[in-house]
């Protein structure tokens, strides 16, 4: 068989059809608002299933690019040294310190019916989160949320599902933080006061 007709056969092959998978828009409107207190400035704080427990006081960060595991709820979850892996980068908290690292563990994490492994850095410092749930992971799930709606969005199976905030969580979360440093100054005294 000739080169030329070789050729000239692949050319009169047929098409191939391009499958287009149309995505459900992921968005908010007034009504996401109903059953939520406004105004308000509340974190956005779910309850989600990680390593077969539904697990409440999960932080989801926007901002973060780790998922970050707190002491209480790496106890809770019975997990031990032996489970933890070797993490060598520095991670810095939100007032510019170096935080203890404890290691790095992979545990499922499930959202409907949706399972992923997720690779959580456990600290050891106090939160009263359960811990928190970052960029990657949203991206993963390609989710939107909205502390103003109080409401993660994600496609599954050609709809948009939902994972809502507990803002009655996220309030006693940030009176928990107050009450851990009663003696914190105020930003004005530590500046020489008014």
């Amino acid at each position: 068989m000739s080169v030329a007709r070789l050729f000239t056969e692949d050319i009169n092959l047929k098409p191939k059809k391009v499958r287009i998978e149309i995505q459900p828009v992921l968005g908010f409107s007034d009504e996401d608002k109903f059953g939520t207190i406004q105004p308000h400035g509340d974190t956005s704080v779910v309850t989600i299933r990680i390593g077969g427990y539904d697990v409440k006081r999960v932080l989801v960060d926007q901002g973060s690019g780790a998922e970050i595991m707190y002491p209480d709820l790496y106890k809770g979850l019975n997990l031990r040294p032996e489970n933890l892996t070797a993490y060598d980068l520095p991670l810095v908290s939100f007032d510019g310190k170096v935080v203890i690292l404890k290691g790095q563990i992979r545990l499922p994490v499930q959202i409907d019916l949706e399972m992923v492994e997720v690779d959580f850095i456990v600290v050891d410092v106090y939160s009263p989160y359960s811990n928190i749930v970052a960029r990657p992971r949203l991206h993963t799930l390609g989710a939107i949320s909205s502390t103003l709606y109080q409401k993660v969005k994600y496609p599954f199976e050609g709809q948009v599902k939902e994972i809502l905030g507990s803002q009655s969580t996220a309030r006693q979360c940030l009176v928990a933080v107050i009450l851990h440093h009663p003696k914190a100054e105020s930003s004005a005294s530590a500046k020489g006061g008014l």
